[in-house]
């Protein structure tokens, strides 16, 4: 009797069909799995952030600024991020913002240009957000600029003009002065640079009202105060806490991520907490004065 040495071509089929249905099976898994993993690494770069905010607060006597302007800083304009690079572990990075504004003053103008405007730190990128692992050339309104991004901004208040937050331009806000609590108020949050990459830059950023908003910090009621074709459709806001793509314009109004369902926040007593799209009221909640600059939520 001959014995048969090879696979018809309906067992062939069966075989692949059966190999394509495991894969569809495999491939949702490894997505959760990745994402779960994206996920864990933006709490830790939150959590760090805030020690390191703590850290600074221990030895300047106040939360870092957005950033700070006036002829008695020697860094004008340097964003909260790179402030806090020397309690990051991450000294070189301020050593050479330092060596940058010793030989040029003006950080967007001066010669020679920064060499920090385009330093990749890892510890202000979400892993969800492919665009800040580069760095990228940019145009805004006609000068080239090649410059990092940040996944996080610090919160502003109400407005970022009315300087009513956490951290505003030149604020020195203590910890005790946040009369709801600490673990009741929002220190930084998710918000992914905006689609053109004109707003959420890592090093410098004098935002679009010249108080830092949409570059290194945000207020949950802040309008838009931008020129331009891509913002026009926008509208003059407030914008809802919501969920959005990283190509649409208007998403750069308000704090969001690539997470499915919320964002990470890191609160001012140095926890790390998830705040779902679904509970809409929290943060328009966070427009309301709770005390000597700071704003709070329940």
């Amino acid at each position: 009797m001959r014995r048969r040495t090879a696979y018809t071509l309906i067992e062939l089929l069966v075989v692949i069909g059966i190999l394509a249905i495991l894969i569809g099976l495999l491939f949702p898994a490894v997505q959760k799995v990745r994402a779960a993993a994206a996920a864990a690494q933006c709490r830790n770069n939150l959590k760090q952030i805030a020690l390191a905010s703590h850290t600074y607060h221990d030895t300047a006597g106040a939360l870092p600024p957005a950033f700070q302007t006036g002829v008695r800083t020697s860094t004008p304009y340097l964003q909260w991020q790179i402030l806090l690079t020397p309690h990051l572990e991450q000294d070189a990075a301020w050593q050479a913002a330092l060596a940058d504004y010793k030989h040029a003053r003006d950080p967007f103008w001066g010669t020679p240009i920064h060499s920090g405007r385009d330093r990749l730190l890892p510890t202000f990128a979400c892993p969800t957000d492919w665009r800040a692992q580069t760095a990228w050339t940019v145009n805004v309104l006609g000068v080239i600029r090649h410059v990092s991004v940040s996944s996080y901004l610090a919160n502003a208040g109400k407005i970022s003009a009315q300087r009513d937050g956490v951290m505003f331009v030149n604020s020195t806000t203590r910890l005790e002065w946040i009369s709801d609590g600490t673990s009741s108020t929002i220190l930084i949050g998710e918000r992914p640079p905006s689609a053109d990459l004109r707003f959420g830059w890592l090093y410098v950023g004098i935002g679009q009202d010249g108080f830092g908003s949409l570059d290194s910090v945000i207020g949950v009621n802040d309008r838009n105060l931008t020129f331009g074709s891509q913002y026009r459709d926008c509208g003059t806001g407030p914008f809802p806490y919501a969920e959005h793509r990283v190509e649409e314009p208007c998403a750069v109004f308000q704090y969001w991520s690539l997470h499915s369902g919320g964002a990470h926040f890191a609160f001012c007593d140095g926890s790390v907490r998830f705040l779902a799209y679904s509970a809409n009221a929290i943060l328009p909640a966070l427009a309301t004065r709770a005390g000597n600059e700071v704003i709070s939520v329940d």
